[in-house]
């Protein structure tokens, strides 16, 4: 019997299982290799993320980091990508790399350094979500390390401001869209009808892009044109995690359909309960109806005062 697995991640809203990346990345590998995870989401009743989000656990082992934890998920028996050629292995760490390089600086651009995006959404969500004190701090020690990658990568000659380093990955973003689009094309998937390791990278990247509300979202309208990438987020949200387009979960009409079929019992019950009444009733000896007493009008008839009273 495998042992059990736990993972630790942020968790979702406007749709989705999760807002942060690498936690999408591997809730969409795990349910694309039937990898049996136990997913506890961090909240205020959760204790304060240290270090390195997503997490897994199994018996002794922490593992941290997606390829780290795609990993050990392969050797545990859940693999993705058992079906792919040595070719097809080569193209999805190509892709990948291309994911991390031109899409990722853009995605934590969006999140963590637009003043705007950053103020109006991405602070006060994850900041919902950490216990006081560490929720007035740890959203701030997340935007600055987002900028400082940003940086590492992209702030060296010849781009020395930060304005003409937003413009250029803003750039390379747009360009890494247009080829993922190109790359997958008409199908389901990117290798085909099934899902591998590098759908579960290109989802985990691009559905939050896609799906949060972000007052600033020069991305996001840049995805909005390139319906198949749209239209491979929905798919994996309504096929893998059971959720519609709109964001509505078929898990709360289930709750609903529950709630009614409890309802519906606790009606027939009733029922029941009444026609079994009803049949002692019509077992019970019955009695003639009673008649009512005539009644008569007092002495000076209609024309009297109304005050008069009725007398038998």
């Amino acid at each position: 019997m495998a042992a059990p697995m736990e993972l630790s991640c942020w968790g979702g809203d406007w749709g989705l299982p999760s807002l942060h990346p690498e936690s999408l990345t591997v809730m969409a590998y795990a349910k694309f290799s039937g990898a049996p995870l136990t997913v506890n989401t961090i909240n205020n009743s959760w204790r304060a993320p240290k270090g390195d989000v997503p997490v897994l656990i199994s018996e002794d082992t922490v593992i941290s980091q997606p390829a780290k934890i795609l990993n050990f998920l392969r050797k545990q028996k859940y693999n993705a990508d058992y079906e792919l050629s040595a070719k097809q292995g080569a193209d999805t760490l190509a892709y990948i790399a291309l994911l991390e390089e031109k899409l990722l600086p853009a995605l934590l651009h969006t999140f963590w350094v637009e003043a705007e995006n950053y103020c109006s959404v991405t602070k006060p969500w994850f900041a919902s979500r950490i216990a006081f004190p560490l929720s007035l701090y740890m959203p701030g020690k997340m935007s600055r390390e987002a900028l400082n990658r940003i940086l590492l990568t992209r702030g060296g000659p010849p781009l020395y401001s930060l304005t003409e380093v937003e413009a250029q990955i803003y750039r390379d973003a747009k360009e890494c869209l247009n080829l993922l689009s190109k790359r997958l094309g008409t199908s389901q998937f990117f290798f085909g009808d099934t899902p591998t390791t590098l759908d579960a990278f290109v989802f985990g990247f691009l559905a939050p892009i896609y799906k949060v509300c972000f007052p600033r979202v020069q991305l996001q309208e840049h995805l909005r044109q390139l319906p198949n990438l749209c239209r491979f987020c929905d798919d994996i949200l309504s096929c893998y995690f059971r959720l519609t387009v709109s964001g509505h979960s078929p898990a709360g009409q289930d709750t609903a359909d529950a709630n009614l079929q409890k309802l519906t019992q606790l009606v027939n019950k009733e029922s029941n309960l009444i026609e079994k009444m009803d049949d002692n009733l019509r077992k019970s000896p019955q009695h003639p109806p009673r008649k009512l007493t005539t009644l008569k009008l007092a002495a000076g008839g209609e024309g009297s005062s109304p005050l008069n009273r009725l007398s038998p």
